[in-house]
């Protein structure tokens, strides 16, 4: 099959990684990409945003597949523009992806399905958010309602800092705070069947020691060995199950993948966050343990003919993202990357990069994704790490911690 990736993202550099490890994937192509994705697919320089541009390219190239990465072409219409082009797309339809792109339209669906998640308040003035802060009390979660790349929410013990944040917002969701750890769990649908990968763990803030602001993420592993016997199928039974079922039921019947960020509270796994694709740094480590082929996966997700749960590889992978100076609040960008693409056990995944001239240099906050594996945790981790320790970006840092 020949397929195309719209993004240009770690996300999408380990989704083209992945398909160009695919026998099935004859052809591999990505709009806009990045000078990593360069290396394993023909890149095109089209406005992942304009959901016209993307179907006339896929209908050029005549791909059989379509894959948006993003979640923004995805809220915009990609993916409905692919298929009126008669091209299969892995990826929900505009009013479908609603249940990332406004954190209202979630919670009126979770309610709606009887979905576990946090008692929330949508507010759209600043004497609403008062109130609502009052009610809840801290930590205070406040939640930009649409789209903010993974840095629209505040978690915060300051209510003058999280009154800030819901001011700045046109429209603000504010809820009660979820104690427990924080997993992810994404599952694959074809807009009636859903199946799961493995259980995910990301580290959102940008500091060691969960200390700083929240990012869009700075590091993941999988698998967990410490989460619950039987998580995985209580949260497809009590989460994604009824999620999709409400969806269909409305109409909007979800192709694509339905990420699960959950908080597994005393009282049981809530939801935090719908995301409408994969997530990233997630995405770098699941693909990295995925042993059955994406293409067909993705493929059959996008034809209504998704059958068997995947298969995962054993053992472990963890992904440290380096960020650029001044990430998360102003990133620097231009600065030159030297430094090896892989070794041993790990490899690089590009995030924010550009090219300039012969040099690749960062355009981004997140600007790389380093990905190590082995039979344990402890083993992948040393990987990821060795190879962070030998990349020259000037000004960059990471966190220390990620599946520590």
């Amino acid at each position: 099959m020949r397929v195309l990736v719209i993004g240009s993202g770690g996300r999408e550099h380990a989704l083209c990684r992945s398909l160009s490890l695919d026998p099935q994937v004859s052809e591999l192509h990505c709009a806009p990409g990045n000078p990593g994705i360069e290396q394993v697919a023909a890149l095109h320089p089209v406005d992942p945003l304009d959901p016209g541009q993307v179907a006339e390219l896929a209908v050029r190239l005549r791909v059989d597949l379509v894959v948006v990465g993003p979640e923004a072409p995805l809220v915009a219409g990609v993916s409905d523009a692919v298929r009126d082009a008669g091209i299969a797309c892995f990826g929900p339809s505009k009013d479908a992806a609603m249940i990332e792109g406004s954190k209202t339209f979630a919670k009126e669906v979770m309610k709606a399905a009887d979905v576990p998640t946090a008692r929330a308040r949508t507010c759209v003035t600043e004497e609403e958010a008062a109130a609502a802060l009052d009610e809840f009390g801290a930590p205070y979660v406040v939640k930009d309602d649409g789209l903010a790349a993974g840095k629209g929410v505040v978690v915060t013990d300051d209510r003058d800092k999280a009154l800030a944040h819901a001011r700045a917002c046109e429209r603000v969701v504010i809820e009660e705070f979820l104690d427990g750890p924080e997993v992810s769990l994404f599952a694959l649908c074809d807009g009636s069947t859903a199946v799961p990968l493995q259980l995910a763990q990301d580290f959102k803030r940008a500091y060691d020691g969960d200390e700083g602001p929240n990012t869009g993420g700075m590091g993941a592993y999988t698998p967990l060995p410490w989460a619950p016997d039987g998580l995985t199928e209580q949260v497809m039974r009590e989460i994604v199950h009824p999620t999709i079922g409400e969806l269909t039921r409305r109409g909007l019947p979800f192709q694509g993948v339905l990420f699960v960020g959950l908080a597994l509270t005393s009282k049981g796994p809530k939801v935090v966050e719908f995301n409408a694709r994969f997530g990233d740094p997630e995405t770098e480590v699941l693909l990295d343990r995925l042993e059955t082929p994406l293409g067909g996966l993705l493929m059959a997700c996008a034809t209504g003919e998704l059958g068997l749960d995947p298969v995962f590889k054993d053992g472990s992978a963890v992904t440290v993202v380096i960020a650029s100076e001044g990430y998360p609040e102003a990133p620097v960008k231009g600065d030159v990357i030297r430094g090896p693409q892989e070794s041993g056990d790990a490899y690089v995944l590009h995030a924010g990069t550009a090219r300039q001239g012969d040099e690749v240099v960062s355009a981004g906050g997140r600007v790389l994704a380093v990905v190590g594996h082995g039979p344990d945790q402890d083993s992948a981790r040393r990987a990821a790490y060795d190879l962070v320790g030998r990349i020259e970006l000037r000004g960059s840092h990471h966190r220390t911690d990620i599946a520590r």
